[in-house]
């Protein structure tokens, strides 16, 4: 009986592979055929079954952008980039969508910490972290194993200090792999969807206006009140901005 319902488990999931990879195909004819809308229909299709891809994303994001669709072309983009960061392509097509948006935002300039942070620390995510850090354990436990049951002092000696050198890095990568994981769930990236909008000073409708957002703006969510976000832009400053104007880029 198991093997019947295995076998039955093999058949329907190589049936829904296929059909996965018909959906894309016919996606990317339409988008051949310069039909961008039943193109984005079809990606959808696959997107709304919870199929994630840097080339699903990427297509989307070409076909979103043909259409002269600022914000969701750049919101492609920057999830294709999430699961294969160093695509140049998808990078190069970002670039050109970004020329169309109409905010121009200067980043604050970066202290020497930021910069290792950015260029190195999150390069990786914080899953990616939690793998370095279960590395680092096992690691650690071998090298300590070799100590213990080593006879020659100076081997003795060498797989000790190593040991210890690896529980250090541990402890180290432990408190970054949180750090991450703290800064994914309290500071989520969203991209302006609405083709105008207004950032206020509180969550209200009668609060005061600050600035205006257009669509393709990049924002880093900092907090949540009812049907508001409260936003924090590359150049440091900070609002409320009714929250179905954005949408956020989930943690892939």
């Amino acid at each position: 009986m198991k093997k019947i319902l295995f076998l039955l488990l093999l058949v329907t999931q190589v049936f829904y592979a296929q059909d996965e990879q018909n959906i894309f195909s016919s996606a990317n004819e339409m988008y051949k055929q310069q039909n961008y809308e039943k193109a984005i229909e079809f990606y959808k299709t696959l997107e709304s079954n919870h199929l994630v891809s840097s080339e699903l994303f990427y297509n989307l994001g070409n076909a979103h952008y043909k259409l002269n669709q600022v914000g969701p072309a750049i919101f492609y983009y920057e999830k294709a980039l999430q699961i294969d960061p160093d695509n140049e392509d998808v990078k190069n097509n970002l670039v050109f969508a970004k020329r169309l948006a109409l905010d121009t935002i200067e980043e604050l300039p970066k202290t020497f910490f930021q910069k290792i942070k950015i260029n190195y620390i999150q390069k990786l995510s914080y899953n990616e972290w939690a793998i370095v850090v279960v590395s680092f354990a096992i690691l650690g436990s071998i090298l300590f194993l070799l100590f213990y049951f080593s006879n020659r002092p100076g081997t003795k000696r060498f797989f000790f200090v190593i040991s210890m050198l690896s529980y250090l890095f541990l402890i180290i990568a432990f408190f970054i792999t949180f750090n991450q994981h703290s800064l994914a769930n309290n500071n989520k990236i969203a991209i302006v969807f609405a083709e105008e909008t207004e950032v206020m000073n509180a969550p209200t409708l009668n609060s005061e206006e600050l600035f205006t957002l257009h669509e393709g703006t990049k924002v880093t969510v900092l907090d949540t009140i009812d049907n508001w976000k409260k936003i924090k832009l590359a150049d440091g400053k900070i609002g409320w901005i009714v929250a179905n104007e954005i949408k956020e880029l989930d943690e892939i």
